[in-house]
């Protein structure tokens, strides 16, 4: 397998697939929502760099960590992959798509991965028809996470990430294929009027580029980690993620002042009155249990199984640190918490929908329907919550329901 590689916060696994961890608002347990916004990305660091301040357990699997905080939310993007893959994604070594045990190799019945660039992000585990249940951190130990649900173990935690490529005759074709595409496109007169390019949207794809332009996840607060990382486009004003105020400071003397972020992929100096760095130990491990519903498809692959190589081309796995051990190791302050819900909703700032016609959603397992939330484990969830407001949710892509026909009058 060729490595993985971290540019800026966005894991590069081989064969173009790009995979970036997006902060976001946690959801009430009760009910179905609208997409959540993004509210910067997760600082990501490579294990291997603080290898004398991690436990001996996580320079054995290797990978990289970023900090998250108890019940805090997350999405996974995949904006700026630009071939075909096949992403199994993990949640403890269970199937986030499946439900299955940690496979390593792609399947059908159940389809064990999500097919990129189709498959724009990924805010939870596939649990019901047209709907996912939202990712959300819990500490392990407690039985709340997927996987100590589903296997009745909470041995790994994390999340785990493997790509599978084309196999060599079917990405020699897509690639022809999008060399025409591309030529026929240089050769069309600019589009100027209904259906010309959104603003905010990435520029289109390049002759080897893939699908439609993707909306990004909003930068960060000034000063926070997660800053964009050339050459991604901010996106436009109200577009998914778009920025949202930032957090309220922490108190004095707790974790989540703002620092200086360090270079991509440098070890940064130990913050002033941090705790020195000692012999590495038993870190507090995190994994992800499930919070509320979301209205999101998990597509079907339209591709035949024999299309995708039976060999991961690339694989890593993400360890969820808490933030008290993120400053410990790395000498950083986490972000702050995230945005308080309420507020957030209060300004008037947007929800998103994503439906897609053209699209088959994958079926849930009855495996991952079963799957309890955190709250079940953790108790009620107290924070306040204010539903959008009508008008404050925006459709992305097509108009959910079968469109009506006219006929003759």
């Amino acid at each position: 397998m060729a490595d993985v590689r971290i540019d800026g916060n966005i894991l590069r696994l081989p064969g173009g697939v790009a995979v970036r961890f997006i902060r976001t608002l946690r959801l009430p347990e009760a009910g179905t929502h609208p997409l959540p916004p993004g509210l910067g990305e997760f600082p990501v660091r490579r294990v291997a760099d603080y290898a004398d301040r991690v436990p001996a357990q996580w320079r054995a699997r290797g990978g990289v960590m970023l900090p998250v905080y108890l019940r805090e939310a997350m999405w996974l993007s995949f904006a700026g992959t630009s071939e075909p893959a096949a992403l199994q994604v993990g949640v403890g070594k269970v199937c986030a798509v499946s439900g299955r045990p940690w496979s390593d190799r792609p399947a059908r019945d159940p389809q064990n991965y999500v097919v990129l660039p189709r498959q724009p992000w990924l805010d939870g585990i596939n649990s019901g028809t047209g709907t996912v249940r939202q990712f959300v951190a819990v500490p392990l130990g407690l039985g709340a996470t997927v996987e100590g649900q589903v296997t009745g173990e909470e041995v790994w935690g994390g999340v785990q990430l493997q790509s599978f490529a084309l196999n060599d005759r079917e990405l020699t074709r897509w690639r022809a294929e999008e060399r025409l595409r591309a030529e026929r496109e240089r050769s069309a007169p600019p589009t100027s009027g209904y259906g010309a390019a959104m603003q905010g949207a990435l520029p289109p794809p390049a002759a080897s580029g893939y699908g439609p332009p993707m909306p990004l996840a909003a930068p960060p607060a000034p000063g926070g980690y997660g800053a964009p990382t050339p050459p991604a486009a901010p996106p436009a004003p109200g577009g998914y993620g778009a920025p949202t105020p930032p957090a309220a400071p922490p108190a004095p003397g707790g974790y989540g002042a703002p620092m200086p972020p360090a270079a991509p992929g440098s070890v940064p100096a130990p913050a002033a009155g941090a705790v020195p760095a000692g012999p590495p130990r038993a870190a507090a491990a995190m994994g992800l249990g499930v919070g509320g519903s979301l209205r999101q498809e998990v597509y079907q692959d339209e591709r035949p199984l024999s299309d995708w190589s039976q060999k991961p081309a690339g694989r890593v796995f993400v360890h969820l640190v808490t933030p008290p051990e993120w400053r410990r190791i790395t000498g950083e302050a986490a972000p702050p918490s995230p945005v308080d819900r309420a507020a957030y909703t209060r300004a008037g700032l947007p929800w998103f929908d994503w439906f897609d016609q053209d699209a088959e959603d994958l079926a849930p397992t009855d495996t991952l329907q079963s799957v309890k939330p955190v709250g079940d484990w953790l108790g009620d969830d107290h924070e306040p919550w204010q539903p959008p407001a009508p008008g404050q949710t925006q459709q992305l892509k097509d108009a959910p329901g079968t469109p009506v026909q006219d006929g003759d009058w």
